[in-house]
């Protein structure tokens, strides 16, 4: 399977390289835009639905290895998140030209994660760093319900700079990869290998100053793609030691750090649904970086939590777990005395 990885890896960055002129000429003519307003920081009008770009190639190029292993379980998976990933695309796509409101937005993410539990992309156990695994049984559903719903608004509000969230899942999904190679599930090495070409493609018209946006339709994808991809490991395949959450939820600290701050700053204001400009990125343009550095920054950290997080598969998982609450609790701290220091 190597070497149709690799090909299936090279046509999807080169069908996103090709796609993107296009992508933009077709969000433009059916209105797809992004118009400034009071919580963008963007200036002009912009094309959205950049997921279609990486999304298309990707769910293509899943299709012919549904096909090519076809009589396998692997084969299934594949053809099930394909789908499951078109169905994605097209709330964002609605979503992207009409504005759905966050309670909508909600239903269609509650509902991605029913489905996905369905199929069998599901958390079946939760890392103890001090011992064996929790067996969740029952609590399978809930929790992976709330998995995919926590991803997929992880890479949503993080998503609101040039380039940040498709950096940030190119390098998760390099994370995860490595994670399946060291056990060689095949699964896991080849969503995570197509994510990381789409992203990377991608990132050659949003990095700033961003060409096209990722919106709702990239945003929801990617979110839905590295849930999958960090259940994967526990779908009938080798490396459910290694691809518990803990992983994915230390690879994916700065997002998902980003949405616990965001729910209890909302939850403190009365307004939970409510967008706001107070994201870390936002703080961090406040204090007058610009958004390529912002983004450099959080590319940096996002490695740094990448690196334990490969650490948990090679050594003392309370070590390194110990290092992690240190390093979160630096975050938190940091985060807090930013966001004093703007309200002052």
């Amino acid at each position: 399977m190597t070497l149709y990885i690799i090909i299936g890896s090279m046509v999807i960055f080169l069908s996103t390289l090709i796609l993107g002129p296009w992508n933009m000429r077709f969000a433009i003519r059916h209105g797809i835009v992004a118009v400034p307003g009071e919580r963008r920081i963007h200036g002009t009008i912009t094309p959205e639905a950049g997921g279609l770009s990486f999304g298309l190639p990707i769910i293509a190029v899943q299709l012919i290895f549904a096909f090519t292993t076809r009589g396998q379980d692997i084969s299934r998976f594949f053809f099930e998140l394909s789908v499951i990933g078109i169905l994605a695309m097209t709330f964002g796509i609605i979503d992207d030209r009409f504005e759905s409101p966050a309670r909508i937005k909600l239903v269609w993410q509650l509902l991605l994660g029913v489905i996905m539990y369905i199929i069998g992309y599901r958390v079946y156990f939760l890392t103890n760093p001090l011992g064996e695994h929790f067996i969740l049984g029952w609590l399978s559903f809930p929790i992976t319900v709330l998995w995919y719903v926590m991803v997929i608004n992880a890479i949503n509000l993080i998503d609101g700079m040039d380039g940040l969230a498709a950096g940030i899942a190119a390098i998760v999904s390099i994370v995860l990869m490595v994670c399946g190679l060291r056990e060689s599930n095949v699964l896991v090495i080849t969503l995570s290998a197509f994510l990381l070409a789409g992203t990377l493609a991608f990132l050659r018209y949003n990095f700033h100053p961003a060409k096209i946006f990722l919106g709702e339709t990239g945003s929801q994808f990617i979110g839905l793609y590295i849930a999958a991809i960090s259940t994967a490991g526990s779908a009938q395949f080798k490396g459910i030691t290694s691809l518990t959450m803990m992983i994915p939820l230390t690879a994916l600290a700065i997002p998902l750090l980003d949405v616990l701050l965001a729910i209890f700053r909302r939850l403190r204001l009365g307004r939970v649904f409510k967008a706001d400009k107070a994201h870390i990125h936002h703080t961090m343009l406040a204090f007058g970086l610009s958004q390529k550095v912002i983004s450099i920054i959080v590319y940096c950290v996002t490695m740094l939590f990448g690196l334990i997080a490969i650490g948990f598969s090679f050594t003392d998982k309370k070590v390194l777990f110990s290092l992690l609450l240190v390093l979160l609790a630096l975050i938190v701290i940091v985060a807090y005395i930013f966001m004093r220091m703007e309200r002052k």
